[in-house]
């Protein structure tokens, strides 16, 4: 019998009597390549050698090593364990049977030996392992496929997540790497905070990388904000910063339609898509919607206060105002950053969760590297005519 490449399957016969490798030897050679090993410690060595053999045939009651010591020794080395072998043996017992199976063997022969019995239970044992081979080969091939296809989700889900976001920076031409550093920001708070008891669950498993991913979102609803009160080159009115205020609430309202309308025009039970990209847009809705509320209270859109703030938007929230104070604005300079690390901590407790401020305080040194690397270029300055 030939293997998929056309080459005849190799079988080693084991047996330290020379009549039954005489029989198994002109029973098998029509059909197979046949290797020869008279001892226990002859077989180890050629197994070893090129090609592997498909299938052994091993006597067990041999002098010197014993056929079980030689399977043992086969199943213990990860290139030789997924060999299939077949006891040969005089013995007519179940214990014995028990045992070799016990070890790994796949099959048992007795003797006196059968050619046809032979050849029927090696042809069958060789073919089962072809086809576990090929399943394992399949089922590789499978986990490899599926592992590329995740990869590419996940890049296309980052590209339109961050597709998505820059429509609010294009509009707003201030913003420049606003939302690669505050993604950052939020990214070392979190890790920071994973292992704290009050924030373990907010950030165990996925739900750290769904903040962290959701959150170059958080700006969404200034898509509809008017020009005249987003591009506006100075302090906005107080009627201005009323209209401005409404962004959170529109950002939500447009991720909350998004999901429904994927709901609606889905086959699958509501309740199974819970997880993944549901669970990452109900994250992206909690940060749109909650980023400018506040500790206390006094923040928009619903005047939250605490823990009824959810936690991805408390930390969005001290990386949204963090990243303006230091960024330049048309109607303000950029802020040092001691002068805004003092006050972050000043609305300790009042703007910002305080455990999210120590983070902070523990992180400076991280969050002053990133302000650094992805800082926004500086404006060319005019010439006169």
């Amino acid at each position: 019998m030939n293997d998929r490449h056309g080459t005849r399957h190799t079988v080693l016969v084991v047996d330290d009597t020379p009549a039954n490798i005489t029989v198994l030897g002109e029973t098998l050679r029509p059909h197979y390549q046949v290797r020869v090993a008279i001892s226990g410690e002859r077989a180890l060595r050629a197994v070893a050698l090129s090609p592997q053999p498909d299938l052994i045939l091993l006597d067990i009651m041999m002098a010197g090593m014993d056929g079980y010591e030689v399977l043992n020794t086969l199943k213990a080395n990860e290139a030789t364990r997924d060999i299939p072998v077949i006891f040969i043996t005089a013995m007519d017992s179940v214990e014995s049977e028990t045992q070799g199976l016990a070890l790994g063997a796949v099959d048992y022969i007795t003797k006196p030996l059968n050619p046809d019995i032979v050849l029927a239970r090696v042809r069958t044992h060789i073919e089962l392992s072809q086809a576990r081979s090929r399943l394992n080969d399949q089922n590789a091939w499978l986990e490899q496929e599926v592992s590329r296809r995740m990869r590419e989700n996940a890049l296309i889900q980052d590209l339109s997540l961050r597709a998505l976001a820059c429509l609010a920076e294009v509009r707003d031409t201030e913003t420049g790497n606003h939302i690669l550093r505050t993604q950052s920001f939020v990214d070392l708070l979190a890790r920071h905070l994973a292992d704290h008891p009050d924030y373990r669950a907010a950030l165990a498993g996925e739900r750290l990388g769904m903040v962290v991913k959701s959150a170059p979102l958080h700006d969404i609803g200034k898509i509809g904000i008017p020009d005249s009160i987003l591009l506006k080159p100075g302090r906005l009115t107080p009627e201005e910063f009323e209209v401005m205020k409404t962004h959170p609430l529109i950002g939500a309202q447009a991720i909350a339609r998004a999901m429904e309308r994927a709901l609606a025009g889905s086959e699958e039970v509501p309740g199974s898509l819970t997880g993944g990209a549901f669970a990452f847009m109900e994250t992206a809705h909690e940060i749109a919607l909650g980023h400018h509320e506040k500790w206390d209270g006094s923040g928009y859109p619903a005047g939250l206060k605490g823990d009824e703030i959810p936690i991805s938007a408390r930390l969005m929230a001290l990386a949204d105002v963090f990243d303006a104070l230091i960024s330049r604005r048309i109607y303000k300079a950029p802020m040092a950053f001691e002068e805004v690390s003092r006050i972050i901590v000043a609305e300790r407790g009042r703007h910002f969760d305080p455990v999210i401020v120590d983070a902070f305080l523990a992180l400076r040194p991280r969050f002053a590297e990133v302000a650094r690397r992805l800082a926004d270029a500086e404006p060319a300055a005019s010439t006169a005519a």
